[in-house]
């Protein structure tokens, strides 16, 4: 596997994801008891904006950067904004939290995270990023290896009843990665049902991802909710028009938090007359 999330950090993708991990960290951490939150494909953690590998593409011009430029308003997005202020006072200007900062940041003492990666460099690059934080375990294996060995979530004495499963795989393989994603939630949800899952996905083509609707929508989940985020016209198979998240299991209201902050965002960052958002739920809890 070849992908480096080096090249992407802070684009588009980037902003839907992190804007939606951050509100699923809040609500999810309204409740005492502790949360246990496995990152499948955890990258390194951290990038540096001003590095070669995001230079050479300048994708997060288009996510961040323009955020930070002119940011709507709304309570998600100025959460996410001081993320990334706090991360940049910590580790510099240029700095950008990947998704296993933000658990850290989002979530609390008595909470613990997972991290798996797969590529050595990462791996090791990301173990020293949390190299104090005692929250953080990291894993160097696959992440859908992962689901079996670390759910249902225990650490010692202690039982986690609740908490987040987060893949984000990079997709090299297109479209089959949905058989591997779909496979890992099934089994996340088998080994832990009251698990809230998020899965990120790719748009080009959104006709192409029908079976992979359809297939979400009979996962064992009480409730399928999905949030998109076009920057362009989906009808464009040769690059990412956008992308999208599928939660399974997700808080309450979440619903309602995405749909007012999606279309703040597809302003802001849409790349054409055609950026768009969406909220829809594939399951509702009772059907």
């Amino acid at each position: 596997m070849n992908y480096r999330h080096a090249f992407h950090a802070g684009n588009h993708a980037d902003v839907l994801k992190h804007v939606a991990l951050l509100a699923l960290c809040d609500a999810l951490t309204t409740k005492p008891a502790p949360l246990f939150a496995l990152d499948s494909h955890a990258g390194r953690g951290l990038y540096a904006l001003d590095g070669n590998s995001a230079m050479r593409t300048g994708e997060a011009e288009g996510g961040i950067g323009r955020l930070l430029a002119e940011a709507p308003k709304h309570p998600a997005i100025t959460r996410y904004l001081a993320a990334i202020k706090a991360c940049r006072a910590a580790h510099g200007p240029a700095s950008y939290p990947g998704s296993p900062w933000l658990l850290a940041q989002a979530l609390r003492e008595q909470d613990r995270i997972a991290a798996c990666e797969l590529q050595p460099e990462e791996a090791a690059q990301l173990k020293s990023n949390f190299a104090d934080d005692p929250r953080v375990a990291v894993h160097a294996r696959d992440g859908y290896a992962a689901i079996k060995a670390l759910l249902p979530p225990r650490i010692g004495a202690t039982r986690f009843n609740r908490g987040l499963v987060l893949i984000d795989p990079p997709y090299e393989a297109q479209l089959e990665e949905f058989d591997s994603a779909i496979g890992a939630l099934r089994e996340a949800l088998t080994r832990w049902p009251q698990a809230t899952c998020a899965l990120w996905y790719p748009i080009k083509l959104r006709r192409s991802l029908q079976p992979f609707y359809r297939r979400a929508a009979a996962l064992p989940a009480k409730s399928s909710l999905v949030a998109e985020l076009l920057v362009r016209a989906d009808d464009s198979p040769l690059r990412m028009n956008g992308s999208g998240l599928l939660l399974l299991n997700p808080p309450w209201q979440l619903d309602q938090t995405l749909a007012a902050v999606l279309p703040l965002l597809a302003r802001a960052l849409g790349e054409s007359p055609a950026a768009s958002a969406r909220v829809e739920w594939l399951v509702t809890e009772g059907r």
